[in-house]
């Protein structure tokens, strides 16, 4: 770890990418597929589009486009890469999709695996990859969100098919001895309401010869409770961000933005109110590309870096939520 004093080791945000896939499908198309319209779909969730992964599309190939874009923004040589870690519920290879990338990519440097945890796989990733940093084994590490749930929606279910998509969004992270940039972190898990929101394998039987069964595999379409999710959300979002900001003594005055799991808008609403978040600063593309789980954080961060919102320094207030249940909260600095 030549030039880094471990005593003081801290980690610094270098880079940002995303990927949307082209197909569009807006609520309008929805309401030929199930008895819903646009405007019920807008008022209850705050979405009007979202996209759809085509036939040659997978989560390791927008998680690789997602992680270049990142890459080339940090303005890294790619072998200097020693971490890459997937956030991914819909992996193409159950084995892990994160190697596949890393061999995209070229980075035949780095260690390479996937990490799940739903909707808050992209936070949880990136507080593992800085932990890994920050403990002076490595130096630099790319974390991808990337997530293809359209392949398992029940496209006829019309409580769940309005508000997923598909997309990858990713950061690049480097140890530094200067400021350390991550101010603070906080995860939660509560596999006890894991019912509300899962996507449960099939467990179809079969004999492999007389009297001796397997469940072949397989899995279903997404299983979701909404009402108690929404639940959920609005109470245990606040309260891990105002915990966090007790830890680390700032407060929603001393923050930039609010980056949101992109959920509901409904429930980036009430959380905002919630901390005292005035809408300005409270971050959201939910209107064009709807839950894209792992994806939705990333996403949002390389968009609002892009077009300028987010600026070197600003103080970003992050949370993911969902599957599990599971929820995290994180304050950095961007830069």
């Amino acid at each position: 770890m030549e030039g880094i004093n471990l005593n003081q080791i801290g980690v610094s945000f270098k880079g940002s990418g995303s990927y949307v896939p082209n197909q569009i499908l807006t609520n309008q198309e929805i309401s030929k597929k199930v008895e819903t319209s646009d405007e019920w779909i807008k008022s209850r969730t705050g979405i009007s589009q979202r996209r759809i992964s085509g036939l040659s599309e997978n989560v390791s190939e927008m998680g690789y486009k997602a992680a270049l874009g990142a890459i080339e923004m940090a303005r890294w040589d790619i072998e200097t890469i020693d971490l890459i870690i997937l956030a991914t519920s819909t992996p193409n290879d159950l084995f892990g999709s994160a190697p596949e990338i890393q061999s995209k990519l070229g980075a035949i440097n780095a260690v390479a695996f996937d990490l799940t945890a739903a909707c808050s796989g992209f936070l949880f990733a990136t507080i593992t990859a800085t932990q890994f940093l920050k403990a002076g084994s490595y130096k630099r590490a790319v974390v991808i969100g990337s997530d293809q749930l359209s392949s398992y929606i029940d496209w006829n279910d019309r409580r769940s098919c309005i508000l997923f998509g598909d997309g990858a969004g990713a950061i690049a992270i480097e140890v530094t001895n200067e400021l350390d940039n991550l101010i603070g972190f906080s995860m939660r898990t509560d596999g006890q309401r894991g019912s509300f929101l899962n996507l449960p394998s099939q467990n179809n039987q079969d004999l492999i010869i007389d009297d001796i069964n397997f469940s072949s595999g397989g899995f279903s379409s997404i299983k979701m409770n909404g009402q108690e999710v929404y639940k959920f959300a609005v109470r245990e979002v606040p309260l891990i961000i105002e915990n966090l900001f007790k830890k680390t003594n700032f407060n929603s005055e001393n923050i930039n933005w609010l980056l949101l799991h992109q959920a509901n808008q409904r429930i980036l609403d009430s959380v905002g109110d919630r901390l005292n978040v005035s809408s300005e600063k409270i971050l959201s593309n939910l209107s064009n590309y709807g839950n894209t789980s792992a994806a939705t954080i990333p996403l949002m961060l390389d968009e609002a870096i892009r077009n300028k919102k987010i600026k070197e320094n600003d103080i970003i207030a992050t949370s993911g939520f969902g599957a599990g249940l599971s929820w995290g909260a994180a304050l950095i600095r961007w830069g």
